[in-house]
This record gives C-alpha cells, sequence and structure tokens, in this order.
C-alpha cells in the first residue's frame, strides 16, 4: 500500500468532515471545500480520525489511496490554517498595489497590469514590493502566484522580476570579449 495513504488524517478542532457516496466536504473556521472520490479507496472516519485503503489490489487503487489522502490532508489544512505565498519584486520602478480583489502591478510595461484574484482568494501589500496571496485551496493559491510571478519572470543577468519570497535566482555572468 502507499506509505502515504498509510498515515491517518487526524482532524483538528474546528473540522468537520461529510462523508458521501460521491464526495468528502471538509469544513472548518476559513471555508468549506469539496473533492470527488474515486470508487477505488475507502475512507472511513473514526471518531475524528481519517483512514484511506484501497478497495482492492490494483496498482491504480494503491497510488489512488495516496493521491486522495494528500488532496485530503490539504484540505484539512486549508480550512483551519490556510495557506500563503509570498512574492517579492526586485527591479527599480517595480511595485504592486492590492485593490479589493484586483491586484495592481507596475512592472516596467508602457502600461500597468491588472491581475483579477479568483473567488476564495485575497491578496495583500505589506510593503510596495512585496505580494501575499492567502486563499483555503492550495492548488489556487499556488496557480494565482505562479500566474501573478509569469507577468515578468526574474531574468537571469540582473534578476529583475517578480520572483516566490524563497527563491533563489542564478545570476549568470556577462559574456565577455
Amino acid at each position: 500500500m502507499s506509505r502515504v495513504g498509510k498515515m491517518p488524517i487526524a482532524l483538528p478542532a474546528g473540522a468537520e468532515v461529510a462523508i458521501s457516496a460521491e464526495q468528502i466536504t471538509v469544513k472548518g473556521p476559513m471555508g468549506v471545500q469539496t473533492q470527488s472520490l474515486n470508487g477505488l479507496v475507502k475512507v472511513a472516519n473514526d471518531n475524528g480520525t481519517l483512514s484511506f485503503s484501497p478497495a482492492n489490489d490494483g496498482r491504480e487503487a494503491n497510488a489512488m489511496t495516496g493521491t486522495l489522502r494528500a488532496l485530503v490532508n490539504n484540505m484539512v489544512t486549508g480550512v483551519t490554517k490556510g495557506f500563503e505565498r509570498k512574492l517579492t519584486l526586485v527591479g527599480v520602478g517595480y511595485k504592486a498595489q492590492a485593490q479589493g480583489d484586483k491586484l495592481n502591478l507596475s512592472l516596467g510595461f508602457s502600461h500597468p497590469v491588472v491581475h483579477q484574484m479568483p473567488e476564495g482568494i485575497s491578496c495583500a501589500t505589506p510593503t510596495p514590493t512585496e505580494i501575499l496571496i492567502k486563499g483555503v485551496n492550495k492548488q489556487v493559491v499556488g496557480q494565482v502566484a505562479a500566474e501573478v510571478r509569469a507577468y515578468r519572470s526574474p531574468e537571469p543577468y540582473k534578476g529583475k522580476g517578480v520572483r516566490y519570497a524563497d527563491e533563489v535566482v542564478v545570476i549568470k555572468e556577462t559574456k565577455k570579449k
């Protein structure tokens, strides 16, 4: 059986799980998330502990057990603590400003870039060169951060652009004559 799938999920205080035939719903203080279930995986709730097991001995059932367990664990973490991704802007004149559900970026283009945040995702700019993206869905938070970074990804010669806070950009040496 999958090593990840073997580990049970302990539900923290404030998290509630509802398991039906075709989906699992997790409710918490920060929101509600649902995930469709696969027929190859059996999910059991034993007094606040979720356990996952394959429905048969097939390889696909084994793989889906670990996958579904990881997705449900991210849902539980999201509705209790939430996820956040921090971006930094490096470059002269590069700045960001959060206005409601929009993020206004000045990235050296001839026009401002406005990024519309999807529902359930919030952004904040503690300083003009920092962006904080928060939400309950790990996949959506990561996707929004990647979309914002894609407007001006870090270039390898000066390191200018939008980068993740923990990202290390390797600077290339310039050409020598």
